[in-house]
């Protein structure tokens, strides 16, 4: 369901990370200011600092405002939704991206660089998005368990020594699954059924960009609200690099270095009482058993006001 938005009518706030900023060094407050703060009936920036609660900036942001604007990666995104999606309230998100992949913005068409996603905001409609959802924490694009979080904590080391730049992302897949020793036991309990697997990588997708974008099948189930499961079938971190680069070259199936699931929801176990998980980028303990559903509808976010090729 879409609805017109009218930018001048709205109170507007900015979340801003504190490395937001467009290719050519121009910050994103800057061009806010310049482009959006003009068009609408009041604006505001926020800019959180270390170690502050993303969502509850948003929550206290959504008391008072008609628009709550992300600008940042996929992190940021995912905690201004939780906010919002928690909430229930009429109050609309928009999305500037400002991270490695932005799978979020680029399922929502907004654009990929904060210019376009201004333009976006400047004529936009209003759609509401469902999310996922995982024992309570609103997910927008993955959760995923077993080497990806290892895989998280080595690429945001690497980051504070030598910067944020796409290939130490890259780096960090490489080196955590060559030091990949253990595999996850995991059971998974979906439509009254329970099955086992022992791998080295899970994961539950809610981007269909990010499916699409790797050659996976499931893009179509998550327009229809559906959550895919996948689980590698490699056990071992080196295995699992093979099935990556055949994934790479388009030639990986189901069946042969995956399986998969899809389901409305299902539980996860795992053979220890909490887990490290990743979801969105960021990476927490979350103990055991994991829930996972749709919340159907729950976002309302700014979306083109036009449908854009591409």
């Amino acid at each position: 369901m879409t609805e017109t938005f009218d930018l001048s009518r709205a109170r507007v706030a900015a979340i801003l990370n504190r490395r937001a900023g467009s290719d050519d060094g121009t910050s994103v407050e800057e061009m806010l200011r310049e482009r959006v703060a003009p068009q609408c009936a009041s604006f505001s920036v926020i800019r959180p600092q270390k170690g502050e609660s993303l969502t509850e900036i948003a929550a206290a942001a959504a008391q008072n405002h008609d628009l709550v604007i992300a600008a940042g990666g996929d992190g940021t995104q995912a905690a201004v939704a939780q906010a919002l999606a928690d909430s229930g309230s009429a109050t609309i998100m928009a999305v500037i991206p400002g991270g490695t992949f932005n799978y979020f913005a680029r399922d929502l068409n907004v654009g990929e660089t904060p210019e376009d996603a201004i333009e976006t905001i400047l004529d936009a409609r209003i759609e509401a998005v469902s999310v996922g959802d995982m024992n309570g924490k609103v997910f927008l694009n993955n959760i995923s368990l077993g080497a990806y979080p290892e895989i998280l904590e080595r690429r945001e080391e690497a980051y504070r020594r030598f910067g944020r730049r796409r290939f130490l992302a890259y780096w960090a897949v490489f080196r955590t699954l060559m030091d990949l020793r253990h595999p996850l036991q995991l059971t998974a309990h979906v439509d009254g059924e329970t099955r086992e697997f022992s791998t080295a990588l899970a994961f539950v997708a809610q981007s269909e960009t990010q499916l699409e974008s790797f050659g996976l099948e499931g893009a179509e189930d998550v327009k229809r609200d559906r959550l895919p499961l996948f689980v590698a079938r490699a056990t071992s971190g080196r295995a699992l690099i093979g099935a990556a680069l055949r994934l790479a070259l388009g030639k990986t199936s189901r069946g042969e270095d995956f399986d998969l699931i899809i389901a409305d929801d299902f539980v996860i176990n795992t053979d220890r009482p909490t887990r490290h998980v990743a979801h969105d980028g960021e990476r927490s303990r979350v103990p055991a058993p994991l829930k996972l559903t749709i919340r159907k509808d729950a976002l309302r976010v700014l979306v083109p006001a036009s449908v854009r090729e591409g």
